[in-house]
């Protein structure tokens, strides 16, 4: 059995979303200063590094990372390559690389997985992700759960008509993935967000296991 993280390493370094906090720790307590264990306080948005959307997102009074099934975050998963110079993953990429009867779980590794190799801190704009037709045709494949590599599922500046479309179906995005080191092919996926009351993400840690 092998065993591959891909969750993002939190640090000050990490790129985070324009406007979003960024991620921050700081030791509240220390070991020979007055106290006897270390304690650590943190400071980032829910949307930091690899994390979950639930529906409350982007639809008002939908469900929050609470109540997420864990069913739809546990179990198979297909790691799909989309090539280098594909800059958006539209209904063609969906219909040329995904089969038509897919695992309820998909990953997409992209170009944007070596901004992690090279772990680039600045944010790129111009990353690879999913349009409204890309949204709308892997709903038509009954994938329930979307996984990608950079911190958004929908392109810069057009985050609104993807992400309704998905969690509006009650599909879990799951994203800030690291791929870099993950082949294309089936696995199986384990990713468990924290459980914040009323909260409409969180950040999970995510692993894919090869039986």
């Amino acid at each position: 059995m092998q065993i591959y993280d891909i969750s993002l390493t939190l640090s000050p370094n990490l790129p985070v979303w324009p406007g979003d906090p960024a991620f921050q720790v700081e030791k509240v307590a220390e070991i020979g200063k007055d106290s006897d264990a270390d304690v650590s306080a943190l400071w980032m948005s829910a949307h930091t590094g690899t994390h979950v959307d639930a529906p409350a997102h982007f639809i008002a009074g939908a469900a929050t990372v609470e109540s997420l099934d864990l069913s739809v975050l546990v179990g198979s998963a297909l790691v799909v390559s989309i090539p280098g110079e594909v800059s958006r993953i539209d209904a063609e990429t969906i219909e040329d690389l995904l089969p038509a009867a897919p695992p309820p779980r998909v990953l997409f590794k992209t170009r944007n997985s070596r901004l992690w190799e090279q772990q680039v801190a600045s944010f790129k704009q111009d990353f690879v992700a999913i349009d409204e037709s890309g949204a709308k045709a892997l709903l038509e494949r009954g994938v329930r759960l979307v996984g990608v590599d950079y911190l958004s599922v929908a392109p810069f500046r057009e985050g609104k008509p993807t992400h309704r479309i998905l969690l509006g179906a009650g599909v879990v995005l799951l994203e800030g993935l690291d791929l870099s080191a993950v082949a294309p092919g089936q696995y199986d996926l384990y990713c468990l967000p924290l459980k914040i009351a009323k909260a409409e993400g969180a950040p999970a840690r995510a692993i894919l296991v090869k039986p």
